[in-house]
């Protein structure tokens, strides 16, 4: 069955960088637009940023253009969130997921499979 694991989150001081990253399997990877999202205790889940099938196109959530750089390794099966100049605002759970409609989107609906999360935390 599709699986799609993260990994890569942390504790990091507010203007640090952490890189997620993504793997998948059960699937052909670049078959799927995939995306990153993120959810904050009490707030809706929200799309970060998604990527087209062969990587020639992206997509981002307006907070966080020119700090996070979304790509993707289709011979690895593997999706990557490079996050830079942290703030507190990004301290959330991110999820790495993927869809079998070829559209660029960042709404959650949108989306077939899912991961579990990676926990990404900044301190001021």
């Amino acid at each position: 069955q599709v699986q799609v694991v993260e990994s890569g989150g942390g504790l990091v001081q507010v203007g640090g960088s952490l890189t997620l990253s993504c793997t998948a399997s059960g699937m052909t990877f670049d078959d799927y637009v995939m995306g990153w999202f993120r959810q904050a205790p009490g707030k809706e889940r929200e799309g970060v940023s998604c990527i087209s099938r062969t990587a020639d196109n992206t997509g981002y959530l307006d907070s966080v253009k020119g700090r996070f750089t979304i790509s993707r390794d289709n011979a690895k099966n593997t999706l990557y969130l490079q996050m830079n100049s942290l703030k507190p605002e990004d301290t959330a759970m991110y999820y790495c997921a993927a869809t079998t409609a070829n559209i660029m989107t960042m709404a959650p609906s949108r989306y077939n499979y899912w991961g579990q999360g990676t926990q990404v935390t900044v301190s001021s």
